[in-house]
């Protein structure tokens, strides 16, 4: 295994275990020589996997006391690796809903300055990943991308540079969501999906501002709508 490939291991392995509170906050992690012997990594690649944690704000050192989790408060959501960690050991309804509110707090005003700025290039790309949304042999997993590529898609037509650093945060909601509900399984679904994303580049040709907002936060809604009542059934 090389060095890229053991600190990625470590990171992982550690945060994920953070995220499911396998190390509760407060405590103290083992000491580098257990860790480097659990992972099987030398001590170099592990201090810098803790360097990693540390700027994700999942862990702070302390001198003679050792590597502390920290409140999660401190944590940084924006961060995709910690997003994909809270799917993989499993998120409740309300993170769905946080989680949804801060989507509805920037892709809607990104639909609306797409409507604004976007070329005639942009909207026939934006228009032809709407419609490869509605093919109906998608997979669960092709068909998350494929919607990924969309809202980035928009991101880009937004032409505002701090909106299309946030893609990160979108793929890890996407993929993460469409691993718990994806409308892949019913093909009327994926047809409806198609639908309201096509709506949004509608809107969007017609340089309607509010009604691109309006679209967007219909499609984001539904998914969420999906998403918890699935959380709920599961119960």
């Amino acid at each position: 295994m090389n060095t890229r490939t053991s600190h990625a291991q470590v990171v992982n392995e550690l945060g994920r275990a953070i995220i499911a509170g396998d190390y509760p906050v407060g405590t103290t992690l083992p000491g580098d020589v257990e860790l480097a012997a659990r992972f099987k990594v030398s001590r170099t690649v592990l201090r810098e996997a803790m360097k990693t944690l540390a700027a994700k704000g999942l862990v702070v050192p302390r001198a003679r006391i050792g590597t502390r989790v920290t409140p999660n408060t401190q944590w940084n959501l924006f961060d995709s690796d910690i997003l994909t960690w809270y799917f993989a050991v499993g998120v409740n309804e309300e993170f769905l809903l946080h989680l949804s509110e801060v989507r509805l707090g920037f892709e809607p005003h990104a639909a609306a300055l797409a409507a604004r700025h976007a070329s005639e290039a942009d909207i026939s790309q934006m228009m032809r990943l709407a419609v490869a949304m509605g093919d109906p042999d998608h997979s669960a997993e092709s068909l998350a991308v494929a919607d990924l590529k969309f809202h980035l898609s928009v991101l880009e037509a937004s032409r505002n540079p701090f909106l299309r650093t946030l893609g990160s945060l979108i793929e890890a909601a996407l993929v993460g969501a469409f691993k718990l509900s994806s409308p892949a399984a019913d093909r009327g679904k994926i047809s409806d999906v198609a639908a309201s994303h096509i709506r949004i580049v509608e809107e969007i040709d017609r340089r309607d501002e509010d009604g691109a907002r309006r679209a967007m936060e219909n499609v984001i809604r539904v998914g969420r709508e999906r998403v918890v009542q699935s959380l709920r059934e599961g119960k």
